[in-house]
C-alpha cells in the first residue's frame, strides 16, 4: 500500500534489513526483539521497524532514498555495537518497482553481507 502511495505522490520508500550475527557457532543468536527495542527510538515517527524471518529487523523508511541508507544504517548500528551485524537495503523507485521486489532485494543483500563476513551494508546496483 505504501508503494502505491509513493507512486501517486512521487516519493521514495526504502527497506533496510539488519541481522545480528553470531560471533561464533556456539554463541546464541541475539534476540531480534531486543535489537528492535534498541533501534526503535532512533527512527522517525513516519518509519516502521518490525522483526522478520529469517531473524532480522526490517525497517521501512519513508522518503529515504538508496543514497541515504549507508548513513541511516551506520547511525542505527552504533546502537548494536556489541553485536556483529549484516545489513541489506533497497529503495523504490531506484532499485525496485514493486513492494515484493523491494523487500526481497533488501533481504538478499543482507544475506550476501552475512556470507561475506558481516559488519557491512550491501545495496543493489
Amino acid at each position: 500500500m505504501e508503494i502505491q502511495k509513493a507512486q501517486r505522490l512521487r516519493y521514495c520508500v526504502s527497506i533496510a534489513c539488519i541481522a545480528a550475527d553470531r560471533r561464533s557457532p556456539e554463541e546464541e543468536e541475539p534476540a531480534v526483539a531486543i535489537l528492535a527495542e534498541r533501534v526503535t527510538p532512533l527512527i522517525r515517527s513516519t518509519d516502521v521497524v518490525t522483526c522478520w524471518d529469517p531473524p532480522c529487523l526490517a525497517l521501512m523508511l519513508i522518503d529515504a532514498d538508496v543514497a541515504s541508507l549507508p548513513s541511516i544504517v551506520d547511525r542505527l548500528t552504533t546502537r548494536l555495537e556489541m553485536y556483529l551485524w549484516s545489513a541489506g537495503g533497497a529503495s523504490y523507485p531506484k532499485t525496485a518497482t514493486r513492494a515484493d521486489d523491494l523487500f526481497h532485494q533488501a533481504l538478499h543483500m543482507m544475506m550476501q553481507a552475512q556470507r561475506d563476513g558481516g559488519s557491512r551494508l550491501y545495496l543493489p546496483t
